[in-house]
Parts: C-alpha cells; sequence; structure tokens
C-alpha cells in the first residue's frame, strides 16, 4: 500500500458500521465531536468495546448518551489476571442492557502476556460459556496464540448460536480458516493499509466478502495517510476503500455487503 494516499476522507452514499472502536479512549475530541463527525461521514452505527473491569459502566454510559453507539461487555486477555466471579457476574448483569451487542472483547494474547495464560484461558472460556447461555455475539482478540485460541474455540463455536467476530486479524491464514470454518467473521482495521503488513493483506483477499468486518479500533491503528494521529470512527471510509482496492471490487459493493454482515452478526434491524 502506498503512503501516497489523499488526506480527504472518502464520503460514500452508503452508510458505514463501525464495529470496533474504544470512544472512552479517545482524548483528541469530545465524544460529541466524534459521533458529529462520524454521521457527517455516513457512519450510522458505532460499537464501543469493553476492554477491563474498569470501563464497563463507562461502555454502558456511552450508549445511553448516544443514539448511534452500541457497545459489549468482557475482559480483554491483557486484564485477564482481574477476572473473577464477581466480575463475570457483573458482566452477565451488564448484558440485560439494550444496547449492548455483543460479549466481548475477550480471548488469547501470548504476545505480551500481560496475564498469566491459565487465567487468560480461564477468562476466555467463561465468557464464551456466558455468550452461549444468552445467545449473543463473541468479539475475540487472539495474538500469537492459535494453537489454544483454535482449541477453545473447538469447545465452545457449536454452542454458540451466534458466532461473532475474530477483530482485527493479524494471525495466520491457517488460523484464518479455521475460524472461518467455524462460521466466526474476520474483523479488518488500519493496518491493511500498512507498508508491512502484507500478511494481513493476504488474509483479507482470502476471505469470502461476507464474512468481513470493517472497524477502526480507534483510537488505535490509524490508517495511512493519518497514521501517528489519533484514529477515530470518521475514518472507517478508508477501510472500506482499502479492501475495495485489495480485493479489486466496486466500493459500492463492500460498503453494501459489509453493513449487512455487521448488521447479521450483531442482530441490528436493517
Amino acid at each position: 500500500m502506498s503512503d501516497k494516499k489523499s488526506k480527504d476522507i472518502p464520503k460514500f452514499s452508503e452508510g458505514l458500521i463501525e464495529t470496533h472502536c474504544h470512544l472512552d479512549y479517545l482524548k483528541d475530541l469530545s465524544t460529541e465531536e466524534i459521533v458529529n463527525k462520524s454521521k457527517e461521514y455516513h457512519v450510522e452505527k458505532i460499537i464501543t468495546i469493553a476492554v477491563s473491569p474498569d470501563n464497563l459502566d463507562a461502555v454502558i454510559a456511552l450508549t445511553q448518551e448516544h443514539d448511534c453507539v452500541f457497545g459489549t461487555q468482557g475482559i480483554h486477555p491483557h486484564d485477564a489476571k482481574f477476572f473473577n466471579q464477581e466480575v463475570l457476574q457483573k458482566v452477565a448483569n451488564n448484558l440485560k442492557e439494550p444496547k449492548i451487542v455483543a460479549v466481548g472483547e475477550i480471548g488469547l494474547d501470548y504476545h505480551y502476556n500481560k496475564s498469566p495464560k491459565e487465567i487468560q484461558i480461564e477468562a476466555f472460556e467463561a465468557f464464551l460459556n456466558l455468550a452461549s447461555e444468552r445467545d449473543l455475539p463473541v468479539v475475540i482478540h487472539t495474538r500469537d496464540a492459535d494453537e489454544d485460541t483454535k482449541n477453545t474455540l473447538l469447545k465452545f463455536s457449536s454452542k454458540l448460536r451466534k458466532k461473532g467476530v475474530i477483530h482485527s486479524f493479524t494471525s495466520s491464514i491457517e488460523l484464518a480458516k479455521f475460524c472461518l470454518d467455524q462460521g466466526f467473521h474476520l474483523g479488518f482495521n488500519g493496518i491493511i493499509t500498512f507498508k508491512n503488513a502484507e500478511n494481513v493483506r493476504d488474509v483479507l483477499r482470502m476471505t469470502p466478502l461476507e464474512r468481513i468486518l470493517i472497524e477502526t479500533d480507534a483510537p488505535f491503528l490509524t490508517p495511512i495517510p493519518y497514521r501517528g494521529k489519533e484514529n477515530a470512527p470518521f475514518y472507517l471510509p478508508f477501510i472500506a476503500q482499502a479492501i475495495a482496492e485489495i480485493k479489486n471490487m466496486s466500493i459500492e459493493e463492500v460498503l453494501s455487503v459489509t453493513k449487512q454482515n455487521a448488521n447479521q452478526v450483531f442482530g441490528f434491524q436493517k
């Protein structure tokens, strides 16, 4: 991908759905400004993701303050060390909130090992079980943990009627194929615009459009041409445009199908 891209944010007639960001982590603009600017670029819905016991309630508050904002409840593997039955019960209670659409962000991350592997797996399994009980999709993070991710999903994917997404997919093509076979979608973000991310673009090329979700993971992973600045949902059009270029498809098809995908995965009314 070239670094020499227009800095004008593309504006498309078709609406977009931001399937993964962290609104409470953004600092450069107020949430009100972010929401309004995102609407200007036809981002119709924004899913803001819970990651720790400390921001479970913040996510719910954001869904209550903004009509287009939805949320999730879960604990990121980095914070699995804080997982216990009290946290699990709090997440379970919060899933009753009307604009909470998934269990997540959950999963395994052995790259940084900020929490012990055994506790990561324990938390991951508990949340997958909770999602299956509540008939909710999951938002999964996996990094350098392909085999344990695969083994854990094998235990639970048959119980999950609504599968969900492996977000910010950066793992192997082998894991991608496994997750697709199990019924999950794959999420792609600004990484696909990075010069040294050909492996991620290879996964994107082999993934059927019908199984792709678009996301920003804001405030992280800002796409070219704004890499180095804080990411935000209003940069989502750059992701859609890059997918169209990489997969040699029309932007209209990419926008239409990925929006349908998000509606399907998260149960939005079309």
